[in-house]
């Protein structure tokens, strides 16, 4: 499925749609895919959404719901729907879109918290105007910009002991993968010390890509791997790549490999060439 996103339109992806869909977003073509873990028999606790803000502007986001089967699946559905109020509230009072997303990831805490249930949600979120970019998250779901030559210009840092570690230069990127505590989250939506983590604004360059993904992605392919298959080509051949190979490594693990069946969502977005 195609379309173009107007300042009218506001994109919902179901969470058990297993398939990609496609749509042209501010200068750029998108792509989304999401669905289940391989196996599983409850929900999708994976969201996703674009959002529109304005004529020249979108909101990308990414959320990966924690509690287990219905309670992760709200929990994620009602952050990203709360994101969605505030957004269309912001646009009527002609708000900054930074104040926008702020409030909506704000209100998406108060509303998770008040399921009264400990559910949580990670979110990833992107504000794009025209041909900036600007990353806002919660959790360890990430968020990557990556030039045509496979070139890192922006990477998000996972809110985990084990992301963190990272950072510090503690371990390297393949020790972390494997590492036994690599599940554990310090901060979630749905808790009283939430923490929103705000990115510097990148201007994307012509045919750089903007990924968003859930850990189901980032906790089977390494990140050189996950760069080497969206960097170039065409997009929707780079969303099919990730989905086919993220799955094959929670189905058929090699020896060596990463293998953590989970559910798998995630929002790739290419710049056309020759627009600013």
């Amino acid at each position: 499925m195609s379309q173009t996103l107007t300042s009218k339109t506001q994109v919902y992806f179901d969470q058990n749609m297993e398939h990609a869909v496609h749509a042209f977003v501010c200068d750029g073509v998108v792509a989304v895919y999401s669905c289940r873990s391989p196996g599983k028999e409850t929900a999708n606790e994976d969201s996703a959404a674009i959002i529109a803000c304005g004529d020249h502007g979108a909101i990308l986001v990414v959320a990966d719901g924690l509690g287990g089967g219905p309670s992760g699946q709200n929990a994620s559905r009602l952050a990203i729907e709360s994101l969605k109020a505030a957004a269309a509230a912001g646009q009527q009072k002609e708000t900054m879109p930074r104040t926008r997303i702020l409030n909506g990831l704000e209100e998406a805490n108060h509303a998770v918290r008040a399921m009264g249930i400990g559910a949580g949600t990670t979110m990833a979120v992107v504000e794009l105007q025209g041909v900036t970019a600007r990353p806002y998250h919660v959790g360890d779901s990430m968020i990557l910009v990556v030039g045509q030559r496979g070139k890192i210009k922006l990477q998000t840092t996972s809110h985990s002991p084990v992301g963190f570690a990272v950072e510090a230069g503690v371990l390297g990127q393949r020790e972390a993968m494997f590492h036994e505590d690599r599940h554990l989250i310090s901060n979630v939506v749905g808790t009283e010390q939430m923490k929103i983590e705000i990115g510097p604004p990148i201007e994307l360059a012509p045919r750089d890509t903007l990924l968003l993904a859930s850990d189901g992605l980032f906790d089977n392919l390494h990140l050189s791997e996950i760069v080497s298959r969206i960097r170039k080509g065409p997009l929707e051949a780079a969303a099919d790549r990730l989905a086919r190979d993220s799955l094959r490594r929670m189905t058929q693990p090699d020896e060596g490999t990463p293998s953590k069946p989970d559910d798998l969502t995630f929002i790739l977005l290419r710049r056309n060439v020759g627009r600013r």
